[in-house]
C-alpha cells in the first residue's frame, strides 16, 4: 500500500500500486478540485505539486508517489489567499474555471521557483490548455502573484468561502445581500 503526504497528512492507499496518483485524490482521498480533462497529460487539468514540481497526476502512478509530498489545489491554502489564486481572480483570468485548479498549481509551483517570471517562464511551466482562452490575462496574473510573493504589491481580496450574504456585500458593495434586495 503506497503512502505519502497529502496536503501535510499522511496517507496510505489500499489501492492498485499502478493507479494514477488522479484517480488516488479523487475516488479514495475525495480531493476532486483535481480534474480529469484528458488522461494523458495533454491539458494539464490534474496538475498537483510533487516535492515542489507541478506535474500531471494522470501520468503518475500511487507507486511512484510513495514517500513524496503532494498538494493539491485544496491544501494550497483554504482561503484563497495563496497569490495565485487572488492574482487569478484580480486579473479575470478565470473563465468557466474547469482548468483553473491545475492552472493554478503549476503557477504557484512556478512562483516558489522564480517569483519574477517572465512572459516566456510562464508559458513554459504553464502548459496548461483552457478552452476559454485565458492566456494573456493568466501571464498577467501571475506575473501579479509574482510581485505580491515579492511583497511589491498587494491584492484586494475577494471575500473568503463560507462568508456571510451580509458580510460579503460590506466587503464587495456591488453584492447585494439578501436582506436587502427589493421584494
Amino acid at each position: 500500500m503506497p503512502r505519502m503526504t497529502v496536503n501535510d497528512q499522511p496517507v496510505e492507499f489500499d489501492m492498485d500500486a499502478e493507479t494514477p496518483l488522479l484517480w488516488a485524490l479523487r475516488d479514495a482521498a475525495n480531493l476532486t478540485g483535481t480534474k480529469y480533462g484528458c488522461g494523458v497529460g495533454d491539458c494539464g487539468a490534474c496538475m498537483v505539486i510533487v516535492d515542489g514540481e507541478a506535474l500531471r497526476s494522470c501520468l503518475i502512478t500511487i507507486a511512484e508517489a510513495e514517500g513524496r509530498f503532494i498538494t493539491t489545489i485544496e491544501g494550497l491554502s483554504r482561503d484563497r489567499s495563496h497569490p495565485v489564486q487572488q492574482a487569478m481572480v484580480a486579473e479575470q483570468a478565470i473563465q468557466c474555471g474547469f482548468c483553473t485548479p491545475g492552472i493554478v498549481m503549476a503557477g504557484a509551483a512556478l512562483i516558489a521557483k522564480n517569483a519574477d517570471p517572465s512572459k516566456r517562464d510562464i508559458e513554459e511551466a504553464i502548459p496548461n490548455l483552457c478552452r476559454c482562452g485565458v492566456y494573456p490575462r493568466l501571464v498577467n496574473a501571475i506575473q501579479r502573484a509574482g510581485r505580491v510573493t515579492r511583497r511589491q504589491e498587494t491584492i484586494s481580496a475577494a471575500p473568503a468561502p463560507g462568508i456571510s450574504s451580509e458580510d460579503a456585500a460590506a466587503e464587495v458593495p456591488a453584492i447585494v445581500a439578501p436582506s436587502e434586495r427589493e421584494e
